[in-house]
């Protein structure tokens, strides 16, 4: 007898998705350049590269350095600017058959809200989600994320500003995680993901030198992944509202992990650069598992972990 297929569909607050994998914010472009190799119809969503109110170039090279099990980025949020991402790249989105979300992110609150208004009212864009990564510069450039007070102010900002569902991107750099969730939670949001890469720095032993132009920047990849599931069981046990769970994710035994540990869905990132067909492999492997372990929906397994 043939096993019926799983139903893969999830609910991320007011959001549907196919799947509940989608491709994280930087590692994917703005989908266009990935859909050579990757059908992105067959995607449960696409966050696309973080947009600002203006374009940006970002940070001087080198901005890639290989880690053990990872990977240290600086590119310092290079973009295209919200504007012309509104009439060059946006059209071709709108055409998908996938939810398209839009990071956004700014300097200043102000910023973060004009962003969020640009994208006010525009087809084809199915929720924000907001980086608090970055520096704010009205208080010194310390990291709206870091502090609970500065991420919901951002998050009411933007709320105010947009008609679409609200994910906040969460920051590891912090003392406590659950914190800035409980803040972004009563401050609106309908979401959260997490989480975003934890700093780190890398030395050249010949030269004793930066082998990053900007000394510092993210480690994503496998290596942080036990980090990020720990987040994720802690928020998840903290907050009402859903959460996505981002870090190190590479295959679908990973994703499952997260899954299992409550998160709604996954975000493939790091995963893409070494295989652009990750997330499409991961969405088989999710299946498949389903279908062996007998599981007719997937939204069955969100959130069994067991404790000891």
């Amino acid at each position: 007898m043939k096993r019926q297929e799983p139903d893969l569909t999830v609910h991320v607050g007011p959001l549907q998705l196919r799947n509940p994998v989608v491709t994280a914010s930087g590692t994917f472009g703005y989908g266009q350049e990935y859909a050579e190799l990757v059908d992105p119809n067959l995607l449960g969503g696409i966050v696309v590269k973080g947009l600002s109110l203006k374009p940006r170039p970002g940070n001087r090279p080198p901005r890639i350095v290989e880690t053990p099990a990872g990977m240290l980025n600086a590119i310092g949020l290079e973009n295209i600017g919200v504007e012309a991402f509104l009439k060059e790249k946006l059209p071709w989105l709108k055409t998908l058959d996938t939810a398209v979300i839009v990071n956004i992110y700014g300097h200043s609150t102000e910023e973060y809200g004009a962003v969020a208004e640009a994208l006010k009212g525009v087809e084809g864009v199915a929720a924000l989600e907001i980086n608090v990564s970055c520096p704010n510069v009205k208080r010194g450039g310390m990291a709206f994320g870091t502090d609970p007070i500065a991420s919901a102010e951002v998050t009411e900002t933007v709320l105010k500003n947009t008609d679409k569902p609200v994910i906040v991107k969460l920051t590891p750099n912090v003392t406590d995680i659950c914190a800035v969730a409980c803040a972004v939670e009563q401050a609106g949001a309908q979401a959260l993901s997490l989480m975003n890469t934890l700093t780190g720095m890398a030395i050249d032993i010949e030269t004793r030198k930066p082998r990053l132009g900007n000394i510092f920047g993210g480690l994503s990849g496998p290596a942080i992944r036990p980090v990020a599931l720990y987040m994720v069981y802690r928020v998840v046990r903290t907050v009402k509202i859903p959460v996505i769970g981002v870090g190190g994710i590479i295959e679908a035994k990973d994703a499952l992990e997260f899954l299992i540990a409550g998160a709604r869905a996954v975000q493939v990132g790091t995963a893409t650069f070494v295989n652009p067909r990750a997330s499409l492999d991961i969405i088989e492997g999710l299946r498949r598992y389903c279908v062996e372990n007998d599981v007719a929906r997937i939204e069955d397994l969100i959130g069994t972990f067991s404790e000891p």
